[in-house]
């Protein structure tokens, strides 16, 4: 099919493609900061460590693009904010325009920048932007006249307007017919979302393509759950617990369960690690969790975020594709009502590493209560891109 639309596409009218890229999305994700919002946030990010990854996403996102359409034309901001992405990806591309920097953060940029961008790249067939929830409320801010596509650049990407992966993003635009429809933009309050509490709203509709495999839809709840679900699968992951062995439970409402089943506080929406039902160190970067896993057999404890399907890659980015590497294995948390929410769609991954998540290809075990699991399969958010 790729080889069917390779000799298709490329005699296609030609596109006038925007690209807009946060340059610090994501960058908290894997220094357990849990967002990028604020020039506070990102200056402490830089200090511990992190390392910008908007740029590569979008870079990929272009590259996967170019590859479908080699006659696409690329408007983009010139510097961190588009430019270099292109350079990045070798595809050709014209600044449209130059942020001015009107809010200081890490990268010299804002909010401001990105609305400015979305005002002077508002002649192009659709606009690609790189970055996560933050993002997509400011591309909104900025009134676009084009349809717009979100590259999945952020530590929490929960509105509907983003791509599955920066792969399956370039592919949908090189796809796209001018067919659109709506997707939601919803606002979260990082601060809360710091201290474990989750308040998401919608805050505004934007056109996206018409590609709904491809693209990975709001971020639901889990309030139909009947209660004791969660409880439920914490006796099970509780109950199989080796001794000497330590587990990493992501973040989730299933996996503070299985905390309290341990008699145990967890860090609300971070990474903890237990053993022998102990905290052995709590709420880890990413490099601490790599430590831990090559110093001793540790097992990775995820759960499935509502109406995404993603294990890895959303909210998670301490379990990079180095730390994947290392870990002794997977255990998956999902309620089955949340399964079945998910209409057959696959579970899916997005470590920022194309081998690391091919080798979730198949079926994976999931825990979806006491002494009950099913098998459900399980993929890389770009496969067959």
């Amino acid at each position: 099919m790729v080889a069917h639309l390779a000799r298709l596409l490329p005699e296609a009218p030609s596109v006038i493609v925007g690209l807009i890229v946060n340059p610090v999305a994501g960058l908290g994700g894997a220094v357990a900061l849990k967002g990028s919002d604020g020039a506070d946030v990102q200056a402490r990010a830089l200090a511990l460590g992190a390392v910008p990854r908007a740029a590569a996403r979008a870079a990929a996102a272009l590259g996967a693009l170019h590859s479908r359409r080699p006659g696409l034309r690329v408007r983009t901001v010139a510097g961190a904010m588009g430019e270099d992405s292109a350079v990045a990806a070798g595809v050709p591309y014209e600044i449209a325009h130059h942020p001015r920097a009107r809010t200081k953060s890490a990268s010299g940029t804002g909010a401001a920048d990105t609305r400015a961008a979305v005002a002077a790249l508002g002649g192009v067939d659709l606009l690609l932007f790189a970055g996560g929830d933050g993002t997509a409320r400011d591309v909104l801010d900025g009134g676009p006249r084009s349809p717009v596509l979100g590259v999945p650049a952020g530590v929490k990407v929960y509105s509907g307007c983003f791509g599955l992966s920066p792969f399956a993003a370039g592919a949908t635009a090189a796809g796209f017919d001018g067919a659109t429809v709506e997707a939601e933009v919803v606002d979260l309050d990082e601060e809360a979302y710091r201290s474990g509490r989750v308040g998401v709203r919608l805050y505004g509709i934007l056109r996206v393509p018409a590609a709904r495999a491809r693209l990975s839809g709001r971020k639901t709840g889990s309030s139909a759950a009947p209660p004791g679900s969660a409880e439920s699968i914490a006796r099970e992951v509780a109950a199989s617990m080796l001794p000497g062995t330590a587990y990493a439970l992501g973040p989730g409402a299933t996996t503070l369960a299985v905390g309290r089943e341990l008699g145990l506080e967890l860090t609300p929406l971070g990474v903890d690690v237990v053993r022998d039902g102990a905290v052995l160190a709590s709420d880890v970067t990413e490099q601490t969790l790599l430590t831990l896993a090559m110093s001793q057999v540790t097992h990775g404890v995820l759960s499935v975020i509502g109406g995404q399907g993603f294990v890895i890659g959303r909210g998670n980015q301490q379990f990079s594709p180095r730390v994947l590497a290392r870990l002794a294995g997977i255990t998956v948390l999902a309620t089955r009502q949340k399964l079945a929410a998910l209409g057959g769609r696959p579970l899916l991954v997005d470590s920022g590493d194309l081998a690391a998540d091919a080798a979730f290809g198949g079926h994976t075990r999931v825990v979806t209560g006491h002494r009950e699991s099913v098998m459900y399969r399980i993929q890389s958010a770009s496969e067959d891109l």
